[in-house]
C-alpha cells in the first residue's frame, strides 16, 4: 500500500532540512522542499562562484548555502537530511548527524515511498539504461502515461503530485541509490551482476547487497525479474518474497522470456525475429527479454514486436556516429565497465579498432583481454587506466602468446586521429572505454559528445 503524499507534506513543513549536493537531481528537490514550507540549507563542495546563477536563485528564495571544501563541517542540528546518491551512509558527517537524531533519506527513497503510479525499478551492472528505456517505450506505445527517472530522464520527486495511479513510472536505479532503499518496488528488474563501482563500494559483497534492496522489501503482490543466466542474479530467487519471473538467452523457459534459434519468445509465444530487432547484439536481446517479461501484464505482444523492430537505441550506446571512407565510427561511451565493453564488442561480430580507458573504478581488466581479444584488431588506450589495461593485455601475451597491437595516447582527440590513420575500408572504430569518464570528462555523455564532435570533424581524404 503506497503512502499518502499528504503525510510527507505535513511531515516536511517547517522542518529544518539539509540537502547535501547541489546537482541535477537535488536542484528541483531543493525548490520543491521550499515550496512545501521546509527551511532548507543546501551543501556542496562547489564555491558560490562555481554555482553561479543556481546559488543566487536559491538565496533569493531563502535557501542557506554551505559551500567549499569544508562544506560538511556544519552538517549538524538538522531534523531531516537528504543525501546525494553517491554519499556513503557510513561517512563521518552522516554518522554524526544520525547520532543527533536526524532522519536521513534521499530524493529517490521518498519518491518510491510516496509515488501513486506503478513503479518499474531496473538495476544491474550492464544494460540498465537500455532496458529502462525499452520498458518505457513499450509502456508508452501501449498508451500509458509514462514517467522515466532515476539515473536517467528527469528528477521525479518534484513532480510526484502529477503522477496518478494509472500512470507508469520506470526508474533506472544505481547501487548508490539502492544502498539505503527500504520501500517496496512494484516490479523490480535485475539485468545482471558483475564487478562494478568497486572504487565506491568496500567490496563485491557490499555492491551485491546494495542491489538486493531493489527486491528485499517487496511482498507477495510485487514482481521480481531475474536473469536466469547470471549466477549471482539467479541466486536472488531464494530470497524473494514475491512472484519471480526469469529471462534467458541460453535456455528455453516455458514460463519466462527466452531466445531460441533466432527468435525471441514470451511464455512460449513468438514475439519477433532477432534479425528484425533494430539494436544489435545478444546483450540487447537479453535487454528486450527482461523488458518483455517485466511488462507482460501491461503490454501486448503486437506492441512488443513493433517496438523491437522500430526502436533505434539510446544515445551513447553502440551509437553509429558516422561512416567515412568506408569506416564506421561508433559511440559506446556508456560502456563504463569491462563487461559492458565486451557486450558491445560481441555485438559487432567482427574485429574492431577499440578506443578504451578512463577513470579507475578498481575493476580487473583481464576479462576484457581474455574474452575480448578475438574481437579486437587494434587497441588504442587513453586516460588514467591506460597502463592498467595494457598490463592485462601484456599478461594475455605472456600466458597465451596472443598479442593485440596496442597504442597509448594522451587525449581522446589523438585517439580518434590515430584510429582514422589505422582504419581501412569496412573497419569499425568504437569508443567503448570499459571505464568511467571522471578522469577527463564530467560524465559519459560529455565524453560521448566529444567523441562525436571529433569524428564529425574528420576530413574525407578520398575527396
Amino acid at each position: 500500500m503506497k503512502k499518502d503524499f499528504n503525510e510527507f507534506k505535513e511531515f516536511i513543513k517547517n522542518k529544518n532540512v539539509a540537502v547535501v549536493g547541489i546537482g541535477v537531481s537535488n536542484i528541483p528537490l531543493i525548490n520543491f522542499l521550499v515550496k512545501l514550507g521546509a527551511k532548507v540549507t543546501a551543501f556542496d563542495k562547489k564555491t558560490e562562484e562555481k554555482l553561479g546563477a543556481v546559488g543566487a536563485e536559491f538565496k533569493a528564495i531563502g535557501v542557506k548555502l554551505e559551500l567549499g571544501e569544508d562544506y560538511l563541517n556544519n552538517l549538524t542540528g538538522f531534523e531531516i537530511v537528504f543525501k546525494t546518491p553517491s554519499m556513503r551512509i557510513d561517512c563521518d558527517a552522516l554518522v554524526k548527524v544520525k547520532e543527533e537524531g536526524s532522519y536521513i533519506t534521499s530524493e529517490m527513497e521518498e519518491f518510491v515511498r510516496y509515488c501513486k503510479g506503478k513503479v518499474y525499478g531496473v538495476t544491474g551492472s550492464d544494460g540498465k539504461t537500455t532496458t529502462t528505456t525499452i520498458i518505457s517505450k513499450l509502456l508508452m506505445a501501449q498508451g500509458y502515461k509514462t514517467w522515466v527517472g532515476g539515473n536517467i530522464g528527469t528528477p521525479l520527486f518534484a513532480q510526484i503530485e502529477e503522477i496518478q495511479e494509472n500512470h507508469r513510472v520506470v526508474l533506472e536505479l544505481s547501487s548508490f541509490q539502492l544502498m539505503t532503499m527500504n520501500s517496496p518496488i512494484d516490479i523490480a528488474v535485475v539485468t545482471n551482476l558483475a564487478p562494478n563501482h568497486l572504487d565506491m563500494h568496500k567490496d563485491m559483497e557490499e555492491y551485491i547487497n546494495s542491489k538486493k534492496n531493489v527486491f528485499l522489501y517487496q511482498d507477495k503482490g510485487n514482481i521480481l525479474v531475474l536473469n536466469r543466466d547470471n549466477e549471482i542474479t539467479f541466486g536472488f530467487e531464494k530470497e524473494a518474497k514475491c512472484e519471480v519471473r526469469e529471462f534467458s538467452s541460453k535456455r528455453v523457459l516455458g514460463n519466462g522470456a527466452y531466445y531460441e534459434n533466432g527468435t525471441l519468445y514470451l511464455m512460449g509465444k513468438e514475439v519477433c525475429e532477432k534479425d528484425n530487432v533494430v539494436i544489435k547484439g545478444i546483450h540487447n536481446v537479453e535487454n528486450y527479454l527482461a523488458a518483455f517479461i517485466a511488462v507482460k501484464d501491461d503490454v501486448n505482444i503486437d506492441t512488443m514486436k513493433n517496438v523491437a523492430e522500430t526502436f533505434v537505441g539510446v544515445e551513447h550506446r553502440c551509437e553509429l556516429v558516422r561512416e567515412l571512407e568506408g569506416v564506421k565510427y561508433y559511440n559506446d561511451s556508456i560502456a563504463s565497465s569491462p563487461t559492458r565493453t565486451l557486450a558491445g564488442l560481441f555485438a559487432f561480430e567482427k574485429k574492431v579498432i577499440l578506443i578504451a580507458g578512463g577513470y579507475d573504478k578498481n575493476l580487473p581488466f583481464e576479462p576484457l583481454a581474455y574474452e575480448g581479444y578475438p574481437f579486437i584488431k587494434q587497441l588504442i588506450l587513453v586516460g588514467a587506466t591506460k597502463e592498467k589495461i595494457k598490463a592485462a593485455f601484456n599478461k594475455l601475451k605472456e600466458e597465451k602468446g596472443i598479442e593485440i597491437p596496442t597504442i597509448t595516447v594522451e587525449s581522446l582527440q589523438e585517439a580518434v586521429i590515430i584510429a582514422k590513420d589505422i582504419a581501412k575500408k569496412d573497419d569499425i572504430v568504437t569508443l567503448s572505454p570499459a571505464c568511467a569518464s571522471f578522469d577527463m570528462f564530467e560524465n559519459f555523455a560529455v565524453r560521448g559528445n566529444r567523441f562525436k564532435q571529433l569524428v564529425g570533424d574528420l576530413k574525407n581524404d578520398l575527396k
